[in-house]
């Protein structure tokens, strides 16, 4: 999805690019709370995700979620609490989850369903956590996202039917039975712009290439 800085995908030509940092407008800023005054904006985020919880990796306490200078808002310190390994800058931490807002929020300008598809699939990591407490104002998109999943095989799905958030030609879809038999699939020859899937009672799988992420049409 170009719209989260993608590339290479075949939905692409349909999404609006949308920074991955640089400073926010003041409306923009408005749902995304600032960064602590010479703490995250000047740390450099290390290699890899910082932030993400490891099950028995050892957090730094709360007491110790301070930055260099200045301090975190309560919001930043509900967010960062259990997710700063320890000898990681916590700063670096809430970078990595302020510039997920970011991305979410400049994509959902642009392109609502891009932003909700960036959730679903982790095109944007850390978005799903960021969100309640960096940028809240984006809790409606997290919501949506919730009824969706990504594309591929997805077990035991509720029957209905499903849109995918993709304009893709390449976008296609089965549903199989518990043996393997095909129930129903899509699109016809020469693909579909909007792609729905109408999957039946008794699929017991759902296979899907080229579409995305998939909602509850």
């Amino acid at each position: 999805m170009t719209g989260c800085g993608a590339s290479g995908d075949a939905h692409q030509d349909t999404r609006q690019p949308a920074a991955a940092s640089g400073p926010l407008t003041d409306q923009e800023a408005a749902g995304v709370p600032g960064t602590p005054a010479g703490t995250a904006s000047a740390t450099p985020r290390p290699s890899g995700t910082p932030g993400a919880r490891k099950t028995g990796q050892a957090m730094l306490p709360d007491a110790e979620l301070t930055p260099v200078t200045g301090s975190f808002t309560a919001r930043q310190k509900k967010y960062l609490h259990g997710r700063v390994p320890k000898n990681m800058d916590p700063a670096a931490v809430l970078q990595t989850g302020q510039e997920a807002c970011q991305r979410i929020t400049r994509t959902a300008a642009h392109d609502k369903d891009a932003a909700v598809g960036a959730i679903i699939t982790g095109e944007v990591p850390g978005a799903a956590d960021a969100i309640p407490t960096l940028c809240p104002k984006q809790k409606p998109l997290l919501a949506v996202a919730k009824t969706g999943f990504p594309d591929g095989t997805r077990t035991r799905p509720e029957p209905g039917t499903y849109r995918a958030l993709t304009s893709s030609l390449n976008c296609t879809w089965r549903a199989l039975d518990a043996d393997g038999k095909v129930l129903a699939s899509g699109p016809g020859p020469g693909g579909a712009r909007k792609v729905t899937a109408k999957v039946p009672s008794g699929t017991r799988t759902f296979v899907s290439s080229g579409c995305y992420a998939w909602l509850p049409a």
